[in-house]
């Protein structure tokens, strides 16, 4: 069997049995992929004569291309995945790919937002969306819901309507490996999500975005004028946050609104979505939350992810002691 036949078995086995998600499959894809023709380049054209030797002879171009750390480790772990998927599969008899190291990772302590200056960042927002602009308040709910559920930002643009109980004031999202969980929200967000849902949500729907004047702050996005070169799609009635334009909102353009907000906190440095995801975490254990409720709530498969966070409470501890105390 050739390698670009037994690489599309590979992943259609991950796709079906791991349950991986689209962007995961996709790193899978592009990390095999980058493998086999470098095989192939090597003059291996049959998947026994991936062996150790040249497993890492890719790892080492890969560092000779300067490649984060982290990158590379995952390239050894797509690597290792697929070498004893072809063993099991009795495809080849050895399988290189449990001998094969890579530099750990390092792992960075997650930039944290003081409630203090998100709160404030969050006010700018909601300033935004006095006038009753449908898509400021929008963008308040994006803000408040990634917030106080700490979602991730594939989550967030996945939540149908149905998804939010605004009874109960949860979410339910799907997660990494198709994880279901549910997650609370408080007053905040759900007075936020509730003037989207009644108000803002409707008026997308009914075209009335259109006829707004473009948004000039930083992170907004732009609403064109109508016009017969521009026609507007039908609007996706599942989806429980929608473009200009009436589609799902995708994970671009909440980058960029997240982005845009907490580029006017000084201090705060390049961010996205995953910041405010870091900052409910660490806020919550500074709150005193269990760790492992912690974990359930982000929805982390191991404690140990989550255990990244007391150091970062820690750091903060450390901080306001050196700011504060006398004897310091």
């Amino acid at each position: 069997m050739g390698l670009d036949a037994v690489l599309a078995d590979y992943l259609a086995h991950v796709k079906t049995e791991r349950g991986y998600s689209a962007h995961t499959l996709a790193a899978y894809a592009g990390d095999l992929g980058d493998l086999l023709s470098f095989a192939e380049s090597r003059g291996v054209t049959d998947p026994v004569g991936i062996d150790l030797a040249l497993l890492r002879d890719w790892l080492w171009v890969a560092t000779e291309r300067d490649l984060a750390r982290a990158s590379i480790a995952r390239r050894a772990a797509s690597a290792r995945g697929f070498t004893s998927w072809l063993s099991r599969q009795g495809i080849v008899e050895v399988d290189h790919g449990t001998r094969l190291k890579a530099p750990r990772a390092l792992r960075t302590l997650p930039r944290v937002v003081s409630q203090t200056a998100l709160e404030g960042a969050i006010a700018r927002l909601e300033g935004r969306a006095a006038d009753g602009d449908p898509i400021a308040e929008r963008d308040v709910a994006i803000a408040e819901l990634l917030y106080a559920s700490a979602l991730r930002v594939s989550e967030l643009v996945g939540l149908d309507l149905p998804d939010v109980d605004r009874e109960r004031r949860t979410v339910r999202v799907m997660g990494k490996g198709s994880k279901e969980r549910v997650v609370p929200y408080g007053a905040p967000a759900a007075r936020a999500i509730d003037r989207y849902l009644e108000h803002a949500r409707p008026a997308i729907v009914a075209g009335l975005a259109a006829q707004l004047p473009a948004a000039d702050q930083v992170g907004r996005e732009r609403v064109p004028a109508a016009s017969a070169t521009t026609p507007r799609r039908e609007p996706d009635r599942a989806a429980m946050l929608l473009g200009i334009r009436g589609a799902r909102m995708g994970v671009r353009s909440v980058y960029r609104l997240v982005a845009g907000m907490l580029e006017e906190i000084p201090g705060t440095g390049p961010s996205g979505p995953h910041a405010l995801r870091h900052t409910a975490a660490t806020h919550l254990l500074d709150g005193g939350a269990d760790l492992r409720a912690v974990q359930e709530f982000l929805g982390h498969a191991s404690l140990g992810t989550t255990q990244i966070y007391t150091h970062v409470s820690a750091e903060r501890l450390k901080q306001s002691y050196r700011t504060a105390h006398p004897r310091a």
